[in-house]
């Protein structure tokens, strides 16, 4: 303290200077004679290590994911990244105007597509509501993601420092998921300012039928495109109800996709010398160097190429550019003829999901992994053909188990899959030619020899079905 008698400062009562180094006890070099730099920044980097340090879980809580990554944590981050850059309440004008075109837009679909509507509820969230009511299905989606880059950070040390570590290598990766879960916060965060809806990534993030815009992010989707307000927002309606349609009424599909993630997540391979190059050239008196290394920049750990990693990311990319491509040819179906400029919004569209936005990069980075559909179009032209050749109900049959859909290959070829499927193929398959033994009720194909089997010379000679090759040539199973 300033009057203390042990004071050795070199300050006096009046004297508020933070040592003896220039005038008024200012340090030479330091704003405002503050020692390590810019008090602002560093005010900022100790809020933020704070925030960190303050998540930790309490003896007994279960805040953290399996992965160790703390959830909470990204989830308080995200809301705080926000709210820097401000954030609106929804008027009720505005809530109105969302819901009746979501309500619209799911109206018009029926017209498009056999699959009925998926959409239980239509609201309009605030971006601070998108975080809130998404970051449930982040946790899920990331976490196969994240967990591997806290594993890595314990795992991939030196077998010295291991043994050296030993007891402390539980802080190591409990210090690994704080840095993550402050990354994955923030990216997350950043995100909320660019999307529209809770499916854009092809993936419905608050929950099969709930159904919902962000004006702020529809305002800003339109900007520059010349095209009336109330347009863009009731093809953005119909591209967010076409989504919820697809995975409502396909039940497999949300676990196929989240699989091919863990897969890809499986296969992850991570570069340390890197990380331990970063970390080493951090200058502790620099505040700016410790709150970039705390925010991630470009990562903290950057994923290698793997042969495995290649294989599943390509059978991911797949599965999403098929989403997109169904999504983009129903509602250019659903709305053609009732908005004008819908050729203008379907390219913007397609350019926005090709390039992603910088909040897009920024996630992208942080967990290796773009959800992006690279192959949209020419998955885009598999559907038209299939429509083509086969209506409708024939395109959305595909959906009805995963080893029908089309593959990487097929993408390569839409012409050779919709011939294929379409002259006898998988799609025209005859069930009863698995049952068709096992049905009671079939004595005209089963009868006393008089069946495909003939007299009991089938294709085991013997014309029994069971497992103990005795049967008695009578046809019977």
């Amino acid at each position: 303290m300033p009057n203390d008698p042990d004071d050795e400062s070199g300050r006096g009562s009046g004297d508020s200077g933070s040592g003896s180094g220039g005038p008024g006890g200012e340090t030479p070099g330091s704003p405002g004679g503050f020692p390590l730099g810019d008090p602002q920044q560093m005010a900022q980097m100790l809020r933020q290590f704070a925030d960190m340090m303050a998540a930790q879980p309490a003896p007994g809580a279960q805040q953290a994911s399996p992965g160790g990554v703390n959830w909470d944590m990204a989830k308080n981050i995200a809301r705080h990244t926000v709210s820097q850059k401000g954030d609106a309440s929804v008027s009720p004008v505005d809530s109105a105007k969302v819901e009746e075109a979501l309500r619209l837009a799911d109206l018009w679909l029926d017209g498009a597509t056999p699959l009925p509507s998926g959409v239980q509820t239509a609201q309009a969230w605030s971006r601070s509501e998108w975080v809130e009511r998404t970051m449930a299905a982040w946790t899920r989606l990331c976490d196969p993601l994240t967990s591997r880059i806290v594993e890595s950070m314990g795992a991939n040390m030196p077998e010295e420092m291991q043994s050296v570590a030993g007891p402390l290598m539980g802080m190591v990766r409990q210090m690994g998921g704080m840095l993550v879960g402050q990354q994955a916060g923030q990216a997350i965060g950043e995100l909320a300012g660019e999307v529209v809806g809770s499916t854009d990534i092809g993936l419905p993030l608050a929950g099969e039928g709930r159904a919902a815009l962000i004006p702020a992010g529809v305002e800003g989707f339109g900007e520059g495109l010349g095209v009336p307000e109330e347009e863009v927002r009731l093809y953005l309606a119909a591209r967010e109800a076409a989504v919820h349609r697809l995975y409502a009424h396909v039940p497999w599909l949300r676990s196929h996709v989240l699989g091919l993630i863990e897969e890809y997540a499986a296969g992850m391979s991570f570069d340390m010398s890197a990380l331990e190059e970063r970390l080493g050239g951090i200058d502790l008196s620099d505040p700016e160097a410790l709150q970039e290394a705390l925010s991630g920049g470009e990562g903290l750990l950057q994923p290698q190429d793997t042969p495995q990693q290649k294989a599943s990311l390509a059978r991911l990319e797949t599965a999403i550019a098929l989403i997109e491509g169904w999504v983009s040819v129903v509602v250019d179906d659903a709305v053609r003829g009732r908005l004008p400029q819908s050729a203008s919004l379907a390219e913007a569209i397609r350019r926005r999901r090709a390039t992603g936005g910088p909040a897009e990069h920024t996630f992208a980075t942080l967990v290796g992994l773009e959800l992006r559909p690279r192959r949209q179009r020419e998955a885009a032209r598999l559907w038209t053909a299939l429509t083509e050749a086969r209506g409708a109900e024939g395109r959305d049959a595909v959906w009805e188990h995963p080893d029908l859909m089309p593959s990487g290959e097929d993408l390569d070829d839409p012409d050779a899959f919709v011939s294929g499927r379409a002259s006898g193929g998988d799609l025209d398959l005859d069930i009863s030619r698995l049952t068709g033994e096992l049905d009671p009720g079939a004595e005209g194909e089963r009868g006393d020899g008089g069946d495909s089997r003939g007299d009991g010379e089938g294709s085991r000679g013997d014309g029994d079905t069971g497992t103990d090759g005795g049967g008695d040539g009578d046809g019977r199973a």
